[in-house]
């Protein structure tokens, strides 16, 4: 027994290591925003679909399209908007006048990492057909389904300030994502950063003429990880240990949020599958073979507070939700 878990921590040392090296090309791109890295890498390892909101300009879309050139992954990128349609996203089928038959054409949801970017702003018959592909890793294309790609990661930004021309987000879609980080506003050393870096970056020239470089173009499509390491992480991650204490802990907080008389919809039994999945992504990234406490609590937030939705008695008395969550993880400290 003893051997074994030595191996199991040699492993996840051994598989780990790149983590750093995928965190330090991250950084070279995104300043700051250390919270919204980690919790890329936690869905990433723990093949759990993300939910990013946050104001425009907080590097939501280009943390993504740089996780994306860092890891070798099929990356899409789709642009959500009132007119976008089904087939838009998971495909059609063209008739063929020559042969007579219909012949599947797939979209872009056919890859590794999608990025659903303003995924608020679509319509509920895409949301609908989203639901099917991020819960069954398939989609239906006529009559016939065809699975996913391996692994099949939805990240999704969704602005929550401006409401004019969106569609909220169903409970039962919200359930479906493992995390949903809230981005805040750099601190006043990190925006210096983000100043000094725009101004260094000069102009790239064209054919015929030049345009000044972006973020975008500081993104290095050469990866330092390849599937095989990414599907080793994964495999790290599931060699974790979740001890029995640990268990009843996440059970304890998933039915607190329910039986709080502030909250009439607490979270589900996937609610604490994700805080399991979530905390053990979180222990590999920080290098341990075990999960412990603060996984649970650091990652409470995320996992719990888009499941939440409180009564109307305590929204017309400007309650939060994440006032409501402070309070039951302090209770159960």
């Amino acid at each position: 027994m003893a051997m074994d878990i030595r191996a199991i921590n040699d492993r996840v040392k051994q598989e780990s290591i790149f983590v750093e090296e995928l965190l330090a090309e991250l950084g070279k791109v995104i300043v700051g925003q250390h919270y919204l890295l980690e919790r890329l890498l936690v869905g990433l390892f723990a093949d759990g679909h993300l939910l990013l909101e946050g104001v425009p300009g907080l590097a939501k879309t280009l943390a993504v399209r740089t996780l994306a050139a860092t890891v070798q992954a099929k990356f899409a990128r789709v642009q959500f908007t009132p007119d976008l349609l089904p087939a838009d996203l998971v495909g059609t089928l063209v008739f063929n006048p020559r042969t007579g038959e219909f012949t599947p054409r797939k979209g872009p949801v056919f890859t590794n990492l999608l990025l659903a970017d303003e995924i608020n702003r679509a319509a509920p018959k895409v949301q609908s057909a989203l639901l099917e592909a991020m819960q069954e890793r398939k989609v239906t294309i006529g009559n016939t389904s065809y699975r996913l790609p391996a692994p099949f990661v939805v990240i999704a930004t969704q602005n929550p300030i401006e409401q004019s021309g969106t569609f909220e987000l169903p409970e039962a879609q919200l359930d479906r994502f493992m995390l949903c980080h809230r981005l805040h506003y750099p601190t006043a050393a990190e925006e210096e950063e983000i100043l000094q870096r725009s101004l260094a970056m000069g102009l790239r020239r064209e054919a015929v003429g030049a345009v000044p470089r972006t973020a975008f173009d500081l993104v290095n499509e050469a990866p330092v990880a390849t599937i095989d390491d990414l599907v080793g992480a994964m495999e790290a991650v599931q060699a974790v240990y979740v001890s029995d204490v640990f268990l009843k802990h996440c059970v304890e907080l998933v039915r607190r949020t329910r039986h709080t008389k502030s909250v009439e919809l607490g979270g589900s039994p996937r609610a604490g599958m994700a805080l399991t999945h979530a905390s053990r992504a979180r222990a590999f990234i920080h290098g341990r073979d075990y999960v412990v406490p603060e996984d649970l609590y650091a990652l409470a937030e995320d996992v719990l507070l888009h499941r939440m939705r409180l009564t109307y008695e305590a929204l017309a008395e400007g309650v939060s939700g994440a006032a409501v969550l402070k309070q039951i993880v302090a209770e159960m400290g």
